[in-house]
Parts: C-alpha cells; sequence; structure tokens
C-alpha cells in the first residue's frame, strides 16, 4: 500500500485546534509532510511555543493518521511554533503582542506575577521584554537581581541614540530603576511619567520579541492612557487578590481598559495569594482572604481566569534574592507560575484569531 500526502492532510483534517475551532488543515499549522515507508514525519506549527495543550494536539494526530490511514505507521510529529500578531504600525515593529499587566490597587503582588511570567514565557522558549512601567515603585531591578545596572546606549545611522535593554533571566527589560539611585524617590508630576514611559517604547531597540509585558502603576492614570495611546496593545490581564477591597479596584481596572474610548481585550484575571500554605504543613491550605473572588470577577466581565497562586514565603523570599520562584525548576509554586503563563500565551493566541487588528488608542477631548 502507497501512502500519499493527500492520505494524510486529510485524515489530520480531522484534527481539530481544541482553543481556534478549526483544524490543523485549514489554519495552515500542518508543514513538511515526509513519507518513508512505513514512517510519516511532519511538522505542526502552534500559534505559542507555551502551548498548554500540545501533547493533546500531537496525540490526536497520531490517533488520526492510526485510524485513518494505516494502523502500522510510525508517526514523529515535529512541534514548533509562530507567536502570532495582530499589531500594526510604525512603532516596535519587530514586537509581535504588548500585554499590559496591571491591577486595582497596590499590594497584590502584581510585579511579582509580571517577572515570573515573563521567565516562564521565556523558558518555553518566547522572544520575552518587560518594561517596569510601575515609575514610582520600580521594583523589576530587585526581583532580576539588577540593582545598579544601566541600559546600554548606541547611536543609529539617523544620529539618534537609543536604548538597549538590559538582559536577566532570557528576558530583555528596562526600568526607570535602571536610570535613578535606588534609594532615591521618585518625585514626578503625571506628565514626566508618562514621558519616562514613552521613551522606554519609542527610544529603545527592543529587537524581535514575540511578548512584551508592560508591568503598570496600580490604579489607572496617565500612564496608562499613554501606553495605549503610543501603541497598539494586544490585551491586557489584571491581578489581584481574593479579598473584596481588591476586587472592588479591581473591577475599575477591568472596567478603565473595557471602557469604549479605549478597548483593550482583557485577556484574564489571575488571582494572586489565593490561599496560604504553611511552611511546615505543605498539604493545607488556609483562604486567608476569602476564596473564589477572581473566578466570580472573571466570569462576571466574560473574560478568562488565568488561574491562581497561592501566598507561600519562597515566593516572597525568591523576588527579594533576585531569582523568582518560578527559575526553581523542582519548585511546585514554579509550576503554578508556569500554569499561568500558559494559559496567557493561549488567550493572546484566541484573541489574535478572533479579533481584528490591534489599534493604537486615540482619545479626544472634548
Amino acid at each position: 500500500m502507497v501512502i500519499t500526502e493527500k492520505q494524510i492532510l486529510d485524515a489530520l483534517a480531522t484534527v481539530d485546534d481544541p482553543d481556534l475551532k478549526q483544524d490543523l488543515v485549514t489554519l495552515g499549522m500542518v508543514k513538511d509532510i515526509e513519507i518513508k515507508d512505513k514512517a510519516i514525519y511532519f511538522t505542526v506549527v502552534l500559534t505559542t511555543p507555551a502551548c498548554p495543550l500540545k501533547e493533546l494536539i500531537r496525540n490526536n494526530c497520531i490517533d488520526a493518521i492510526h485510524k485513518l490511514v494505516a494502523s502500522d505507521l510510525q508517526v514523529f510529529v515535529k512541534m514548533t511554533s509562530n507567536v502570532t500578531s495582530t499589531r500594526q504600525g510604525p512603532i516596535l515593529p519587530g514586537v509581535k503582542n504588548i500585554i499590559a499587566i496591571g491591577s486595582g490597587k497596590g499590594g497584590v503582588g502584581k510585579s511579582t506575577v509580571t517577572s515570573n511570567l515573563a521567565i516562564a514565557l521565556a523558558q518555553k522558549g518566547a522572544k520575552v521584554g518587560l518594561i517596569d512601567a510601575d515609575i514610582f515603585g520600580p521594583s523589576i531591578p530587585t526581583m532580576f537581581n539588577c540593582e545598579g545596572a544601566r541600559p546600554g546606549v548606541i547611536e543609529k545611522d539617523d544620529g539618534k541614540y537609543v536604548l538597549i535593554p538590559l538582559e536577566q533571566y532570557g528576558v530583555k527589560l528596562l526600568s526607570i530603576g535602571f536610570v535613578t539611585a535606588p534609594k532615591d524617590a521618585i518625585v514626578w508630576r503625571g506628565p514626566m511619567a508618562s514621558s519616562a514611559l514613552k521613551q522606554f517604547i519609542t527610544d529603545t531597540d527592543w529587537g524581535e520579541l514575540d511578548y512584551l509585558l508592560i508591568d503598570l502603576p496600580p490604579g489607572t492614570s496617565d500612564v496608562h492612557l499613554t501606553l495605549v495611546q503610543t501603541v497598539p496593545v494586544t490585551g491586557a490581564v489584571v491581578v489581584t487578590t481574593p479579598q473584596k477591597v481588591a476586587l472592588d479596584d479591581a473591577q475599575k481596572a477591568v472596567s478603565m481598559f473595557h471602557n469604549p474610548k479605549i478597548n483593550v481585550p482583557v485577556l484574564g484575571i489571575v488571582e494572586n495569594m489565593s490561599y496560604f500554605i504553611p511552611p511546615d504543613m505543605t498539604d493545607k491550605k488556609y483562604y486567608i482572604f476569602g476564596k473564589n473572588g477572581g473566578h466570580v470577577l472573571a466570569s462576571r466581565n466574560e473574560v478568562p481566569f488565568l488561574g491562581e497562586l497561592p501566598l507561600v514565603q519562597t515566593v516572597r523570599e525568591a523576588g527579594d534574592s533576585g531569582a523568582p520562584v518560578i527559575l526553581d525548576k523542582k519548585s511546585e509554586i514554579g509550576k503554578s507560575f508556569a500554569d499561568v503563563a500558559e494559559e496567557l500565551a493561549r488567550a493572546i493566541a484566541v484573541r489574535n484569531a478572533k479579533l481584528g487588528t490591534t489599534k493604537v488608542v486615540e482619545i479626544t477631548r472634548t
């Protein structure tokens, strides 16, 4: 029996991408089919290297070929990725997705979540950058063990000087903490903070990135408006804790992004400090801030719930030491951050498949 490429494609056309709800062939995700005697080789190009359904898709492909072509074939599936994008425009042309990470209030662990998610995506093989836009309370230099570091500066062919981000743990970094003394208070008016963020975006050589995460200040401010008016933002993530006070403020952050004049898709809610695990009783969970608040917030706003993260002493210690917990391959808490990163990558891919081109926000005052 001679196996043909058409038979392989017909079989794979029965395998759907679980998120995009279309078959792999129609989506153009099947590449480089080779048939050698009783062995079949092909590549599946996923929409993100952090796809949480990678093994499910692989197994479904193998099962389809065994069922619809021949049960005795050896099937070798190479899984690769090409991160999708809907961004257009002259600013940051090499950056595929810009993700704003915000919170309604301070103290919910937004920077800790952002740092661990950025590293988790880089560990999956994505090209990742992170801007610390929390101008008045920059914590990324501490969490990435870069306190006192300075970004590079180069002169372009047109005579313009641009910043070169630092790189740590596979993530490109830029923070106001890199250009001010660590112990100095930053006493700026709103326009000065907005100008600093704009420079980090427009006067920096970020190169090619799959994801650029923006760690925003708490609440809603000029910095948030500057971001969406400067570059097309793919979507936003809102970090909260379970208690009502935090949820009420997180709702304001969601409402800001959903405001018709801004209209930035909310990719999902992350609930941090969901429960406390005592260091000497790791099988115990104490819901000291309440339970399921993030789920309720996500359901109320009809946005994805990306996951919950526990309140654990080692997370704080890892951040303070400049080595986020995601770097510990044996850490169960690190795995929780990795799971949330996969869900975020998944939400970005779904957003890019279902929604239109990302545009800069134009806000006119009347």
